[in-house]
């Protein structure tokens, strides 16, 4: 299975160059956002573009071949967030801190699992937000 460079295109297209995970900007970060498989092909998954999305390479990489973890409140197996069928908004809130914050079992194991509060990226968000260029929106 090959991802295609018109299935990037499309993918880019449909995030707006935004990480569907942290909401970061492609923009604004020196490196290349990377089209993600939400369930990985190891695990069954596909290059269907329903079971792909755009990831900030910090997201991809803690994301690895993970599709589900526990929930730091309950200690039970959940799914990971999926950005092709859930609402970013139904699962996390980003805070005034810049930290976000896992609303749900899907948002709270996400958040951990992607380490989406991990210092440096909590400080380059407030950073992006002072300039204006955080939160990004998803078309």
């Amino acid at each position: 299975m090959t991802i295609t460079t018109s299935q990037t295109r499309e993918i880019r297209q449909r995030a707006a160059g935004c990480c569907e995970y942290c909401l970061s900007r492609e923009s604004i970060q020196s490196i290349t956002f990377h089209v993600d498989h939400i369930v990985p092909v190891a695990l069954g998954g596909s290059d269907v573009a329903g079971n792909l999305c755009l990831a900030c390479p910090d997201c991809n990489r803690f994301k690895g071949p993970h599709i589900a973890a526990l929930d730091t409140q309950t200690d039970a197996p959940t799914r990971l967030y999926n950005p092709r069928e859930q609402a970013w908004e139904e699962h996390f809130e980003l805070k005034a801190d810049m930290t976000i914050a896992g609303l749900t079992p899907e948002g709270r194991a996400t958040t951990d699992v992607l380490r989406m509060n991990m210092a440096r990226r909590v400080i380059e968000r407030y950073e992006a937000w002072a300039r204006g260029e955080y939160p990004s929106t998803l078309a």
